[in-house]
């Protein structure tokens, strides 16, 4: 049965540029931190993933805040899907819960930090972001060869995904 009943979401009507700049407004305005995910997902090579953002020029891992009416989960795919443009990757574990005000200068984020696994390959020429305003280049990197720093302070991040240990820890 609980599959099967609609859900209410009557945001999800609106057209998506309408939902951004409200979702934005209210950030500054209610002033809350928001809830983020950031994604640790290595190929079969222990490569790791990463994002190079447009407006630091910075590499980061791929994430970024759930919207209004969305589960984790569902933020997980979409977010991977526009940064990056994967398609075939399982939520894994939660590594780490980082909360730290200072991180992002748009707003507090308590950002949730989990491991992914890919189900099959993916090839060079599909990753790419939907909004390259946004994500200039995706990219696999060994762990040694991550260009530093990490954007918005992120080398704890993966330091934290790297020890291969779970935290019960919040930060």
């Amino acid at each position: 049965m609980g599959d099967s009943m609609p859900r209410f979401s009557p945001l999800r009507d609106l057209p998506r540029p309408v939902l951004t700049i409200g979702r934005e407004i209210l950030r500054h305005v209610l002033k809350r931190p928001v809830v983020g995910l950031a994604v640790h997902l290595e190929n079969e090579r222990g490569e790791v993933l990463f994002i190079k953002r447009a407006d630091t020029d910075t590499w980061a891992l791929p994430g970024g805040t759930l919207e209004w009416g969305e589960t984790f989960g569902e933020a997980f795919v979409r977010e991977l899907r526009e940064e990056t443009g994967v398609r075939n990757a399982k939520l894994g574990n939660v590594i780490h819960v980082f909360s730290r005000p200072d991180r992002d200068p748009r707003f507090h984020a308590v950002t949730v930090l989990v491991r992914a696994t890919l189900s099959g390959s993916v090839s060079e020429s599909d990753l790419r972001a939907e909004n390259p305003l946004e994500i200039r280049e995706v990219k696999f990197f060994t762990p040694k060869d991550v260009p530093r720093p990490l954007a918005m302070t992120m080398d704890d991040f993966l330091a934290a995904a790297m020890s291969n240990q779970f935290s019960t820890n919040l930060e």
